[in-house]
């Protein structure tokens, strides 16, 4: 007899941004980081990587990982010293395996996530960034990605995991999306196909977590094109709901009522769980701690909506700085010394979801 694993989740970036190093790693050691995940009641973690890490792979400067230098101990001066004179240190794959390591034994689970192919915050606007391949443009893109490499990239992302049953799957690409309409379901179910068969070839117990188009908005198109696989129950449709999103009717979900908002969230993604057709995980979503009336009504609804359908989720973000700038994160859960969590209705809502996984 099977038992349900529901995914109550954080999102912990940085791996995926400019420095290519995940957030706080500078203020609180990596296995302290995890703690207070653990402590906080989130039982995995949502864990971006961008494209230009793996290509890159650089070494990583010590002012980023301050509070981590055993890194330079167990990998820098064995893996990395190269000829004399030359750097030494961990490079970006080393310190997102080593964070990785750290949550799993901490007893989190871990969903790698494709987030970006540029190294940075948010590309929203370029369209080399707008879904998992941009070699359609030719040479207009920094950092140029076929599907085949998209997928070796992967492949480089999860081997070291295979064997850590706490990596539970893939989320393999952060928000599809491209100019409005040239990126069919169609095209992002065959791509996700081809993925997630690489990666069960080798670890066939792996989840395959598959986002929906227009920003992971829509999972509609898995209604007449499901994803299908040759392992069976790995598939996961993953949706974000933001309070600005709504694109079906142009009305943004901090202007909802709670009748038109939860009938998109059913066309969108729910459907597939009230049909026992797939597990859906509402992977995004989040507010910031000082909120506007539009922002709590959004919230409000959507916590009402978590709670009726028991869907899995996973908020952004654990962070409470941005890497660029050192830009104050208002959606972060925690205080500046990235162990005190910021006590307000957010946390509170999270947590009565969280007592969902008791019952």
């Amino acid at each position: 007899m099977s038992c349900r694993y529901k995914i109550a989740a954080l999102n912990w970036y940085g791996a995926s941004d400019l420095y290519f190093v995940p957030g706080g790693l500078d203020s609180r050691h990596r296995s302290e980081i995890a703690a207070t995940i653990r402590r906080m009641g989130f039982n995995t973690v949502r864990f971006p990587y961008s494209d230009q890490l793996v290509i890159e792979n650089p070494l990583i400067e010590r002012e980023h990982i301050s509070a981590n230098l055993d890194l330079y101990d167990a990998i820098g001066n064995t893996q990395n010293g190269g000829l004399e004179g030359q750097p030494k240190g961990p490079r970006a794959l080393d310190v997102f395996k080593a964070c990785v390591d750290a949550m799993t034994d901490a007893g989190i689970a871990v969903i790698p996530n494709n987030h970006i192919t540029n190294a940075v915050w948010c590309d929203g606007k370029n369209l080399c960034d707008a879904h998992w391949k941009n070699d359609q443009y030719g040479p207009i893109c920094k950092i140029w990605q076929s599907t085949e490499t998209w997928i070796d990239h992967w492949k480089i992302i999860m081997e070291p995991h295979i064997n850590n049953p706490l990596v539970i799957g893939a989320d393999l690409r952060n928000e599809p999306r491209g100019l409005w309409g040239t990126l069919t379901w169609n095209m992002w179910a065959t791509a996700a196909e081809q993925a997630s068969e690489a990666l069960l070839k080798m670890q066939p117990n792996w989840l395959m977590f598959i986002e929906g188009v227009s920003s992971a908005n829509d999972c509609s198109g898995a209604r007449d094109r499901p994803i299908k696989l040759s392992v069976p129950d790995r598939v996961v449709y993953s949706s974000h709901v933001y309070s600005w999103s709504g694109w079906s009717t142009l009305v943004p979900y901090h202007k909802r009522p709670y009748p038109s908002f939860a009938l998109d969230m059913e066309r969108n993604w729910a459907f597939l769980l009230r049909g026992n057709i797939a597990p859906v995980w509402v992977g995004e979503f989040g507010c910031s701690h000082n909120g506007n009336e539009g922002d709590h009504h959004y919230w409000d609804n959507l916590m009402r909506y978590l709670r009726e359908t028991d869907a899995d989720f996973g908020y952004w973000a654990l962070n409470p700085r941005k890497p660029k700038n050192y830009d104050n994160e208002t959606y972060g859960l925690l205080a500046d010394n990235w162990e005190s969590v910021v006590e307000d209705w957010r946390i509170q809502d999270l947590r009565k979801l969280m007592k969902q996984l008791d019952t």
